[in-house]
């Protein structure tokens, strides 16, 4: 199988932007810097070894018994990035971080299986490299509307506790109104007028041992004419998610540079498919990567000045697992 010719974002929007324009579908991955990026038919993804899917059902359920242990940082560890973030956040540099950990894991399943299998919105195979089944869009588009729904604040399901919960938990709200904040300043970019369509709406996604509630908002706006049909342009404008980085972004970015002490790879970039008129894309988290034989999930929250380490460190565990 060939090599997957991967280009920089800068180098790929203008052929991006000729597809669009001639309304030619195409499907795309893009890394978290926009260092590497792919786009091309879907049938050229499939030789390549690319295989996405986009708000489709399973085809079939796993039926066996699910071996899945995590080997997670220790909270010493951890905490030691988290006051790190935290010296960012007093010193004003930054409102929002997310803060993100590689966890190893070890499961009886391939990653062909779990791609095949898990229950999710968004889901990306590349090889025997990674596999991706997320629950979060990035942008969607249709008849020069654009649709943006970010996802932030993570409650674990039980019966001591309701959606409410995390819809009134002072730092989920705070947390959230800041990412809200953010990327309705994305969307400005590219669009006008915007307005917020739903506010800390709550979904249920269920995993492999517990459920988790999470909770989104939907921001819209109109494409601005010189942004129409230029799918290239709008993710360059846009990049990388204001839902994975934090508030300011670029200052943000260099905090986690900084602080996170590995490379996120394709981890928290984008997938996407234009079929010639509308786009569909998803965030490219819950995410786990083939390195040196062994198997890495990679997973995080977002940290404010007010956030509970203990609760942070708990939050980035109940992220690791599988929606099967």
């Amino acid at each position: 199988m060939k090599d997957i010719p991967f280009t920089s974002l800068d180098q790929a929007v203008s052929g991006m932007d000729q597809w669009s324009m001639e309304g030619r579908p195409f499907v795309f991955i893009c890394d978290y810097k926009g260092e590497k990026v792919w786009w091309g038919t879907e049938e050229e993804a499939l030789q390549l070894g690319i295989r996405l899917e986009i708000n489709q059902i399973p085809s079939s359920t796993f039926t066996g018994d699910v071996y899945f242990e995590k080997f997670p940082i220790s909270y010493k560890e951890y905490l030691a990035k988290f006051y790190q973030v935290q010296a960012g956040l007093k010193r004003g540099d930054s409102f929002l971080v997310n803060l993100t950990c590689p966890t190893p894991i070890q499961t009886n399943l391939s990653l062909k299986d779990i791609y095949s299998y898990a229950h999710a919105k968004y889901k990306l195979l590349i090889r025997d490299q990674l596999v991706v089944f997320s629950p979060e869009p990035f942008i969607q588009i249709h008849q020069h509307k654009i649709q943006c729904f970010p996802m932030k604040g993570t409650l674990a399901v039980n019966e001591n506790n309701q959606a409410e919960d995390l819809r009134i938990d002072a730092k989920e709200k705070a947390e959230h109104a800041t990412i809200v904040d953010l990327i309705r300043n994305d969307i400005s970019r590219v669009a006008h007028p915007i307005q917020v369509e739903k506010f800390q709406y709550i979904e249920q996604v269920k995993t492999h041992s517990e459920d988790l509630w999470q909770m989104s908002s939907l921001i819209s706006g109109e494409l601005m004419p010189a942004f129409q049909h230029k799918i290239g342009s709008i993710l360059k404008a846009m990049l990388p998610a204001g839902s994975i980085t934090g508030a300011p972004k670029m200052a943000t970015m260099e905090i986690i540079e900084k602080s996170e002490g590995y490379p996120r790879g394709f981890y928290t970039g984008i997938m996407g498919k234009f079929d010639g008129s509308s786009l569909d894309s998803g965030v490219l988290i819950r995410f786990i990567e083939q390195i040196d034989e062994k198997l890495i999930f990679k997973s995080g929250g977002g940290i404010t000045i007010f956030s509970d380490p203990e609760k942070e460190y708990l939050e980035l565990i109940q992220k690791v697992y599988l929606p099967i």
